[in-house]
């Protein structure tokens, strides 16, 4: 495959990775508006993408045994048809329970479109797998970037409805593209093609050697990561009193840092060990969130915020990629059920994220800073253990 060819189908795989973060950030400016429109408390409606990350996590799991065992391409087709249409249905309804329900559906869908991403990359870039990874993840989160401003943009326009039309209409878009192009010559040779068992592929990723380790300190990054997803949009717009257009400028700030930390992971791949990074990036990302904590529990202005947060994304996202790299790179046939597990325990911890934050919530930012300083330690618990196991 020539590298232009190789570029265009990244391109292609990121946009259809891209309906997540999509999906959870678009509507963010929102939710205010949505809540006195469903004539309900905010913190129900946040609740939304709890519900949305638990049937992604849901999704994950069915999917990633089956996608090994007759193959991604279907998948894909069949959860972006279904995601389209979930978020047409989520457009028109006005009722809370509907609107909940129709969220799971739509990351339940989700979920089979997307858990074949991770395969298709490491099949197309084979050893370089991290940087393919890297790569991947820089042009993915350029809709992280322009979501909240596109969201806010929308809603100039007319309600929150038309956030949801907008999706439909991407996953459309997105899906004539996966069914034309979407095709990889050695995807058939990769199936695992023994008696489908979920359980058996389970265990084989779990007793892969060295493998739980990892998956542990990449389901604390997540965990982190959507605590900030979840609870942004208060800590900002209502603890720091934050305009929405502010708002969006914040929060594409935060993703500048994270596609910098995309680039830079990349570049430094060529000189050091996907694990030493992995590791150097969890010390620095505790350095970081301990300053936020500090920070935040002395009321300083947003700006010491801002100044902890940005770098502390960027290591936590490193933290992300390389343990998923490394996770990936120890499977051959198993590679779905690996993103399964990979995926599930991801967006299991972003289905705690907002009960955790509901509970701990004292109108301050302290809570959600607690918890971002609590996952990085337990990562890096996980990464220490591992280290002492190896050698």
């Amino acid at each position: 495959m020539t590298q232009i060819r190789l570029f265009l189908f990244t391109v292609m795989l990121s946009a259809i990775f891209a309906i997540t973060p999509f999906s959870t950030d678009l509507y963010l400016p929102a939710l205010s508006e949505m809540a006195s429109d469903f004539d309900v408390h905010i913190t129900l409606v946040q609740q939304s993408l709890s519900l949305f990350f638990a049937g992604y996590g849901v999704g994950m799991f069915l999917f990633g045994p089956l996608i090994d065992h007759f193959g991604r391409r279907q998948f894909v087709i069949g959860g972006l048809l279904i995601f389209s249409i979930a978020s047409l249905l989520a457009a028109l309804t006005n009722n809370i329970t509907w609107f909940l329900l129709l969220r799971f559906l739509q990351a339940f869908a989700g979920a089979a479109a997307t858990v074949a991403i991770p395969g298709y990359i490491k099949a197309l870039y084979g050893k370089n797998t991290p940087k393919g990874m890297s790569y991947f993840n820089l042009i993915m989160m350029l809709a992280p970037l322009i979501a909240p401003a596109i969201g806010s943009l929308v809603m100039t326009w007319g309600q929150w409805h038309l956030i949801f039309v907008l999706l439909a209409v991407y996953a459309g878009v997105i899906l004539l593209l996966a069914y034309m192009y979407l095709r990889v010559d050695n995807e058939k040779q990769q199936l695992n093609t023994n008696k489908l068992s979920f359980f058996k592929n389970y265990r084989i990723v779990f007793s892969k050697k060295g493998a739980k380790l990892d998956i542990l300190t990449s389901f604390f990054a997540s965990f982190a990561f959507f605590c900030y997803i979840t609870d942004s949009s208060f800590v900002f717009m209502q603890v720091f009193g934050l305009s929405k257009y502010t708002f969006s400028l914040v929060f594409a700030s935060n993703v500048v840092m994270l596609i910098s930390a995309s680039f830079i992971n990349g570049r430094l791949l060529g000189r050091y060990r996907v694990a030493w990074l992995l590791g150097a990036a969890n010390v620095f990302a505790l350095c970081f969130a301990s300053g936020l904590v500090v920070v935040n529990i002395l009321s300083l202005n947003v700006v010491f915020t801002l100044v902890t947060l940005l770098p502390f994304m960027g290591c936590l996202w490193m933290m992300s990629i390389n343990a998923d790299s490394i996770v990936l790179m120890k499977f051959k046939k198993e590679v779905g059920t690996a993103s399964a597990v990979i995926g599930t325990l991801k967006f299991g911890s972003a289905a705690l994220s907002g009960p955790l934050l509901a509970l701990f919530h004292s109108g301050t930012a302290v809570p959600f800073s607690v918890l971002l300083l609590g996952a990085v330690i337990l990562a890096c618990i996980s990464q220490v253990m591992n280290y002492f196991l190896k050698h």
